[in-house]
């Protein structure tokens, strides 16, 4: 039995750019999952269990592949040159391409803080957000860097082999859960893909310039604008989170005092994965209660 089963693989032009993403479902509100960062990520990795789950509660899922990484396109003209803004970019223009009017967001790690820029970016675009562990987004709560920022990759030490991929996988989960050999499989077919490489190296080239002009960093940062942020969201935080430590959301969340976070047992970075039963009820509840409309 193959772990990705209960949703669908396609393909969209979102402003030139050949665009990968899973879906489930085909009526009701429309939620847009945005996988985090790291080797062979992509829609269908990191949402395999909330699509199905998302579809039977009546919503329409869409996993978007994101710049560089999945199964989307990797020709220089599609390469991220503007860092994360890229990323926010090419989410605007798959939405678009779909012609959705309205949508909810869900986030894990990085795919957490290109939600959250997307939101306020595009505030009448977006009902309500969910976001899921996320370093990212702790960072860009500052106004400059708190350190020198350094390419994701060189960090976990990936260098494109299976074996240092297998040992980023291990490292990213709960304690105690394996990790699907097909799962293995997909991410390293993703990553080693030809663009792939120098898509990153793009990525990592602007982050680089973004360490030392400030303008940059400005674009980059959520410190004055996600506090103000009138969108109804909560975040979800893995108690073994060993990505972004559960100390960090709770620095976070001192940052963000009108944004409740559910902290929870045997749970990495990705909770959706570790614990989707839970996860996936607490995202559907909370995504189907109407929020009251002020006066």
């Amino acid at each position: 039995m193959t772990i990705f089963e209960g949703f669908h693989n396609s393909w969209v032009l979102a402003n030139g750019v050949k665009t990968h993403y899973s879906w489930a479902g085909t009526e009701g509100p429309a939620v847009i999952l945005l996988h985090g960062a790291g080797p062979g990520a992509c829609g269908a990795a990191g949402w395999r269990f909330m699509l199905p789950a998302l579809a039977k509660a009546g919503f329409r899922a869409y996993a978007v592949d994101q710049l560089s990484m999945g199964f989307t396109d990797t020709r220089e003209h599609a390469w991220p040159v503007n860092g994360h803004q890229s990323l926010v970019d090419h989410v605007h223009d798959f939405i678009e391409a779909l012609c959705l009017d309205e949508v909810h967001l869900v986030g894990n790690s990085q795919g957490a803080y290109v939600a959250a820029k997307y939101a306020i970016d595009h505030p009448e675009k977006v009902g309500k957000i969910v976001y899921i562990g996320s370093n990212t987004v702790y960072q860009a709560m500052h106004d400059k860097p708190l350190r020198k920022m350094r390419s994701f990759l060189e960090v976990i030490g990936y260098d494109y082999t299976e074996e240092s991929l297998r040992s980023f996988m291990t490292r990213n989960i709960a304690n105690g859960t394996e990790v699907p050999e097909e799962l293995i499989q997909l991410r390293h077919t993703a990553a080693t893909r030809p663009g792939v490489k120098e898509a990153n190296d793009a990525f990592d080239a602007y982050i680089a310039r973004m360490n030392d002009e400030p303008k940059l960093w400005t674009r980059y940062s959520l410190k004055d604008a996600l506090p103000k942020l009138d969108i109804p969201s909560i975040f979800i935080w893995g108690k073994q989170d060993h990505v972004a430590p559960v100390e960090v959301g709770e620095k976070l969340a001192a940052m963000l005092p009108n944004v409740p976070f559910h902290y929870l047992d045997d749970c990495g970075h990705q909770c959706q994965t570790d614990q989707p039963e839970i996860v996936n009820n607490l995202v559907i509840d909370f995504l189907q209660v109407k929020t009251a409309v002020p006066n």
